[in-house]
C-alpha cells in the first residue's frame, strides 16, 4: 500500500531525487496548495510523513497529524519546526547537517575576499566609467589578519583551512565545542567579547535560538574594530540589521556581507541596500546542483528509513 508524503513547500525545480529515495517504501509525494497552516493540515492530516523546507510547523499543526511518523527538513537548521512537540507526538524529525558544507564555506570566503579586496566596489566603479585606484583605498593585506568564527560546527570547520591558506589566523567562540576540535584545527578558543574585539573579519555560524537571536546588536557592534567586516551565512535574525546600519553609518564597522536577512527579500526601504560597504546575496550560499541533489536524497532516504521502522542517519535531537 502506498504511503502519502506531504510536501509543505519547496524551492526545488523538481522533487525527483526525493521521489527516487522514497520509491522503496512506495511513497507518493503531494504538494500543499500553499504553506499556510490550513493547507498543510488539509494535506498532511492523514499523511505518513512530511517534507518541509521553509514552512512553519508549529505544535498546533503537529497535534493534528494523525498518522505522521517522520518530518524531513530540507536543510541544516530546524528552527521552523517545533522539535519538542514532534518528539512528544512520537514523530521523528530528520535533517541534513552535512549537506552544502563546501558551498556555504566557499560562499563565506567569497564574501570575505570580495569585501576585503573591494572587488565588487571596484567593478562597479569601472563599469560606471571610473578607472581610479585611489577610489578603493585603503585595502589591507589578508595575511596576518584574524578571522573570528562564531560557532565551530561542520561549516566553520570547513572554513578554517580555506582561511588559513590565505595566511589568516583563525579564532572561534563556541562554548559547546570540545577542546579537541580547536586543537585539531589549530584554532584558538575565545569568548564572544574577545572575538568581537580581536577579529578583523567575523563570520557567523551560530544556530538560531532565543539566546542567539539578535546577538549582533548595538552592543556587539560597539565592541568590534571600526574596520572589521561582518559575514553572515547562517540565519538572518542573528544580526540586528537596523543596529548594523547604525554601526556602518557611525563608522563602528567596516562592512558586511550577508546571504541571509531577518526579512527575505528585504524591503526596498532597507538601509543596507545601495551601500558600497554591504554585499547582499539572495540566500544562495547553500546552492549548487550537487548540494540540492545531496539534500533531497539525504532527507528523503532518512524519512524512508523511519517509515520502514529503521533508525535514520540524521535525527534531530531534542534540546
Amino acid at each position: 500500500m502506498s504511503k502519502l508524503i506531504a510536501v509543505t513547500d519547496t524551492v526545488f525545480p523538481d522533487l525527483n531525487p526525493a521521489r527516487a529515495a522514497l520509491a522503496e517504501v512506495d511513497g507518493e509525494l503531494e504538494l500543499a496548495a500553499d504553506p499556510t497552516p490550513e493547507s498543510i493540515i488539509a494535506l498532511a492530516g492523514d499523511a505518513d510523513a512530511m517534507l518541509v523546507t521553509y514552512a512553519s510547523i508549529t505544535a498546533e499543526i503537529i497535534s493534528q497529524l494523525k498518522n505522521c511518523k517522520a518530518i524531513g527538513r530540507f536543510g541544516i537548521g530546524t528552527d521552523n519546526i517545533d522539535i519538542q512537540a514532534a518528539h512528544d507526538a512520537g514523530i521523528v524529525v530528520t535533517y541534513a547537517p552535512t549537506y552544502c558544507l563546501d558551498e556555504v564555506s566557499d560562499h563565506t570566503m567569497a564574501l570575505l575576499l570580495t569585501l576585503a579586496r573591494k572587488t565588487a566596489y571596484s567593478n562597479a566603479q569601472v563599469h560606471s566609467g571610473r578607472w581610479d585606484m585611489p577610489a578603493v583605498v585603503p585595502i589591507k593585506r589578508l595575511r596576518g589578519r584574524t578571522l573570528g568564527l562564531v560557532g565551530i560546527g561542520n561549516i566553520p570547520q570547513q572554513i578554517v583551512p580555506k582561511a588559513q591558506a590565505f595566511g589568516i589566523d583563525v579564532i572561534a567562540s563556541d562554548p559547546y565545542a570540545p577542546a579537541e576540535v580547536f586543537e585539531r584545527l589549530g584554532v584558538r578558543s575565545v569568548d564572544f567579547d574577545e572575538l568581537l574585539s580581536s577579529s578583523d573579519y567575523i563570520s557567523v555560524h551560530a544556530p538560531l535560538t532565543p539566546e542567539t537571536e539578535g546577538m549582533f546588536d548595538a552592543d556587539a557592534f560597539s565592541k568590534m574594530r571600526p574596520d572589521a567586516l561582518l559575514i553572515n551565512t547562517a540565519r538572518g535574525p542573528l544580526v540586528d540589521t537596523e543596529a548594523l546600519a547604525d554601526a556602518l553609518e557611525a563608522g563602528e564597522v567596516g562592512g558586511a556581507g550577508l546571504d541571509v536577512l531577518p526579512v527575505e527579500p528585504p524591503p526596498a526601504s532597507s538601509r543596507l541596500i545601495g551601500r558600497d560597504d554591504v554585499i547582499l546575496t539572495p540566500h544562495t550560499a547553500f546552492y549548487s546542483e550537487d548540494s540540492l541533489l545531496e539534500l533531497q536524497t539525504t532527507v528523503a532516504t532518512d524519512v524512508a528509513a523511519v517509515l520502514e521502522g529503521n533508525a535514520p542517519r540524521f535525527p534531530v535531537p531534542v534540546r
